[in-house]
């Protein structure tokens, strides 16, 4: 009996974003790490699926006991210099993202890239990138890869449009979200403690 053609898919995306960890620089990670640490606020933003991953992450920031807001919504305030945007953008190159970015360096903030192209408009203007997918990742092993795309079907694409990234994205910032309550010695009911209450 086979499994379900969703739990093999998710198998593989699990097998992709494991790969794409081992390959994440190390001195990236600290970097964006010191980067949210010494900031006065921190704001946060992508397009689309990216923008959603955005404001999860400004969530969590903001349960760790941060100054954390998200570009766009009604009540965030003025950036000064001192502040750093933490963007989300797998092209590095989306319209107004990167626009906003450029207006965050006339700002005197400091702008964090999280994405898998280096090399695009928002890129040449970072501080700070952390390069977390590229289609050109070798994938680890291999052969589960293989036997899950056997089950599969070889001509089934891998996911839609963007959702590598994005996904992984997600895990990244949730990651990086548990590595500061380890820096900060924040315990977890100190995140429920900022956890809504009126919804």
């Amino acid at each position: 009996m086979t499994d379900h053609p969703v739990k093999n898919m998710m198998r593989l995306m699990a097998t992709k974003i494991r790969t794409i960890a081992d390959v994440i620089s190390d001195e990236q990670i600290d970097a964006l790490i010191d980067e949210i640490l010494n900031a006065n606020r921190i704001y946060t933003m992508g397009a689309g699926r990216s923008g959603l991953v955005a404001k999860s992450f400004a969530m969590r920031l903001m349960h760790l006991g941060l100054s954390a807001f998200v570009v766009g919504e009604t009540v965030t305030p003025a950036m000064k210099p001192g502040d750093i945007i933490v963007v989300f953008s797998g092209s590095g190159a989306t319209k107004t993202v990167a626009d906003i970015s450029e207006t965050t360096k006339e700002i005197g903030g400091r702008v964090c890239l999280v994405t898998s192209k280096k090399e695009s408009r928002i890129g040449r203007i970072a501080d700070c990138i952390v390069i977390i997918e590229s289609q050109r990742d070798r994938v680890a092993d291999e052969s589960a890869e293989f036997e899950i795309r056997q089950m599969m079907g070889e001509h089934k694409s891998f996911a839609p449009l963007g959702t590598i990234f994005e996904t992984t994205a997600m895990v990244f910032a949730d990651a990086i979200i548990s590595r500061l309550m380890e820096i900060t010695r924040c315990r977890p009911e100190d995140l429920q403690c900022r956890h809504a209450n009126i919804e």
